[in-house]
């Protein structure tokens, strides 16, 4: 794999790092100290000593292969679990997370070994990524609405939401999930807002960084997907506070530890991670592109956001959310207290 700008990047000298961040500053040449910023970056010891960030994402990874896949077997194993419209969006959302999960942690694990990946590889396992990630993040808010539905319409909930639509809803959220990600990738390739030795490394940070706001195009873009951001979080909040302000005279936010209580604040926790990371994201990368803040504090910023509290919530939503359903729950410990009660064959007499 052949990147000239890539190889004569390299043969810079790397001491140079604060005149070139001057120049960067300054210059109208961006394409050109992108690339020796960014090679610089991975020749300093902070650059190079980025492994650590690969905990996060490896643990989580673990922690999510043992439990996510445990929960959707519960799920769809079971007739009557599976045609309930909850159970398919907590499918979805648990599903889109464990793809999520993978697919990070091998471009975390192929970026800290140094391992290049094809221009078009990375391209696709970037897309990967993002539609994952909107996944997870749209099907959050078709959880939200339908609690929403649920709580206000118990009686027309089934004729509102009915099985056949829910799986016509799964299609859709996967749809505008591609699709979003799919036109701002096409915005970026036909705009040429790769820079090569970006694409070379292929780190999810990194890239957020040195790509956002380079044009007009990508600036658009880049303001729509925050705009749709705060859409989801407005929806979000709306439904919450309509759902507490119509059912707080009937007795279940009595308490403070009132399942209902708990589980709006679990809710909400992971609801925070999901969205939260994203903003802080979106604000440290304007910042850094308009200069104010140094680049190699963006990227460790950056690093920070995308493999501790952007993996965060893809672990906790199983746990505290998945698991507080009676059904999944009580099915996991029948399947736990079958398997402890298994029968042991006797033991043949001696001959």
């Amino acid at each position: 794999m052949d990147f000239p700008g890539c190889a004569s990047v390299r043969r810079a000298n790397g001491t140079a790092f604060r005149l070139r961040e001057t120049e960067f500053n300054s210059s109208s040449d961006l394409d050109d100290n992108l690339l020796l910023l960014l090679e610089e970056w991975s020749l300093t010891p902070s650059g190079t000593n980025t492994k650590m960030f690969l905990i996060s994402p490896v643990v989580c990874l673990v922690a999510g292969v043992l439990i996510i896949p445990t929960i959707l077997f519960v799920i769809f194993s079971r007739f009557k679990i599976r045609q309930e419209t909850r159970y398919m969006l907590l499918g979805n959302a648990l599903l889109s997370d464990l793809i999520y999960l993978l697919f990070y942690t091998l471009s975390a694990a192929l970026n800290a070994a140094h391992l290049h990946l094809p221009k078009e590889a990375c391209v696709l396992l970037l897309f990967l990524l993002a539609a994952a990630y909107c996944g997870g993040l749209f099907t959050a808010v078709a959880i939200v609405l339908d609690t929403y539905i649920a709580v206000l319409f118990p009686l027309r909930y089934i004729a509102i939401l009915p099985p056949s639509r829910a799986k016509k809803l799964l299609v859709l959220l996967w749809m505008c999930s591609a699709a979003f990600p799919g036109i701002f990738f096409l915005v970026l390739w036909t705009t040429h807002s790769f820079v090569p030795c970006v694409l070379e490394m292929c780190s999810v940070p990194v890239i957020l960084i040195l790509t956002l706001n380079r044009t007009d195009a990508v600036k658009l873009c880049f303001w729509l997907s925050t705009t749709v951001i705060i859409l989801c979080l407005t929806v979000i909040f709306c439904c919450y506070a309509i759902l507490y302000f119509k059912t707080k005279h009937s007795g279940i936010w009595g308490s403070i530890c009132s399942r209902a209580s708990v589980t709006f604040v679990m809710h909400n926790t992971v609801l925070f991670f999901y969205f939260f990371p994203l903003l802080a994201l979106f604000v440290e990368s304007f910042l850094c592109v308009n200069v104010f803040i140094r680049l190699q504090t963006g990227i460790l910023v950056s690093l920070t956001v995308c493999n501790v509290l952007m993996i965060l919530p893809k672990v906790l939503f199983p746990f505290l959310y998945g698991l507080r359903y009676r059904e999944i729950s009580a099915s996991l410990k029948s399947m736990v207290r079958r398997k402890q009660l298994r029968p042991v064959p006797p033991v043949p007499p001696p001959s």
